[in-house]
């Protein structure tokens, strides 16, 4: 819905410009989705359906906000989100950032560190996921396609 709402304000450009000219964004759970290159990693139900899945593009790869770990005592026989990224990458390039509760990106410029008390888990087509402790460095995330 917010992608959406984007699209029919004609906001993308204009708010995508005003972040690579310096203004500060902060995004948090469907703010963090729309940050990145596209929204194709969420978990959410498609109520509406955008345009685009295109987002932003503020930085060069998507986010997963809520990040939840596949739990072996569960019940539940549907995909877990690990799953779903898996699926993600057998068709985009992009990487994907698992950003589990207490778990903050901080971009500046370049620079992207992790902040906050909880760990990241990094996705990257054809490798296995990464673990990263928060006041980690990412800059590496800006050289990828």
């Amino acid at each position: 819905r917010l992608l959406k709402t984007m699209y029919e304000k004609d906001l993308l450009v204009p708010l995508r410009r005003r972040v690579r000219d310096g203004m500060p964004y902060v995004g948090s759970s469907a703010g963090s989705n729309v940050a990145g290159a596209t929204i194709r990693s969420t978990n959410d139900m498609p109520i509406v359906e955008p345009p685009s899945l295109s987002a932003l593009g503020i930085v060069p790869f998507c986010m997963n906000p809520h990040y939840l770990d596949p739990d072996p005592t569960s019940t539940h026989k549907g995909e877990t989100r690990e799953e779903r990224i898996a699926q993600f990458h057998e068709e985009n390039e992009q990487p994907v950032v698992g950003l589990r509760e207490g778990a903050i990106l901080r971009v500046e410029g370049n620079e992207v560190s992790l902040c906050g008390i909880a760990r990241m888990r990094l996705f990257r087509r054809g490798e296995p996921p990464q673990e990263f402790e928060p006041g980690a460095r990412l800059d590496f995330l800006f050289g990828q396609e």
